[in-house]
């Protein structure tokens, strides 16, 4: 049988079930936790079954990874998690391997990165994998051999799906991020360019640098982008991901157990 790789950021998961629980009971937090950690348990049940992987891993966090120390702004205004949630979290590990799945967390690396890592390394060796996250990060990996699945919304994610919500194909999204900015994990971009004008810039250069010297953008457009691209090149290098991670395991330790 051919290797096939499920992904899970894990986080993404258990914060979105967690938010949903917490919104809709009245519950002690002991039993919404346990509610959270039945439905995450469940959730992992269905992905196996709908996505049938041989090899499987939930990437979960480390602390502190190398963004936080090359800009000390990134997710600075981001809440933290609730104090509850943050104390379970080795009860949603144990929901997580009960299913069979192996479940990581690295000391410093963030999920994506690890997640990215290893989902390029499948495809270098034609190992189709999925990508369970509704993290707009890993777009432009989208491929032959990397699929993204946003669970909540029970559907695959298609560069139609990327075209229609962006504007761009999903080989520009990282230029687009580093231009506009993302608020969300308070990257900065360009100060004075947002989305409207990233698009016209990515619009009318197939590279970012030509576009200093273009005629195609307006003298006030121009001057923004030329003042401002040493903050272009952190926010690219903030807004990409890493597949260079070393992980120090083998996909054949992330083998699914015989049913």
């Amino acid at each position: 049988m051919k290797p096939q790789l499920l992904l899970i950021d894990a986080l993404n998961l258990i914060r979105r079930i967690y938010a949903v629980d917490a919104n809709q009971t009245h519950h002690s937090d002991e039993k919404m936790i346990a509610s959270s950690c039945a439905r995450v348990n469940h959730a992992c049940k269905k992905l196996l079954a709908n996505v049938s992987p041989t090899h499987a891993i939930a990437v979960f966090d480390g602390d502190k990874s190398w963004r936080y120390h090359y800009y000390k702004e990134y997710k600075h205004s981001r809440s933290p998690m609730p104090s509850e949630l943050k104390q379970a979290l080795p009860l949603f590990k144990d929901a997580i391997e009960q299913t069979g799945i192996v479940v990581y967390q690295p000391i410093n690396d963030e999920a994506d990165d690890v997640i990215a890592t290893l989902a390029n390394k499948a495809a270098n060796n034609a190992i189709s994998s999925t990508i369970v996250s509704t993290d707009k990060g890993f777009l432009p990996f989208l491929s032959q051999h990397i699929a993204v699945y946003d669970y909540f919304k029970k559907q695959f994610i298609n560069e139609d799906d990327i075209h229609n919500r962006f504007a761009i194909p999903k080989n520009r999204l990282i230029d687009f991020w580093a231009l506009a900015g993302d608020k969300t994990n308070d990257v900065p971009g360009v100060k004075g360019i947002g989305n409207k004008s990233a698009l016209q810039i990515i619009n009318h250069n197939d590279e970012i640098e030509l576009a200093l010297n273009s005629d195609t953008l307006s003298p006030s457009l121009q001057k923004k982008l030329q003042s401002d691209m040493a903050m272009f090149i952190i926010s690219k290098n903030l807004v990409s991901l890493r597949c260079d991670i070393n992980l120090g395991f083998s996909l054949k330790q992330l083998r699914l157990p015989a049913n």
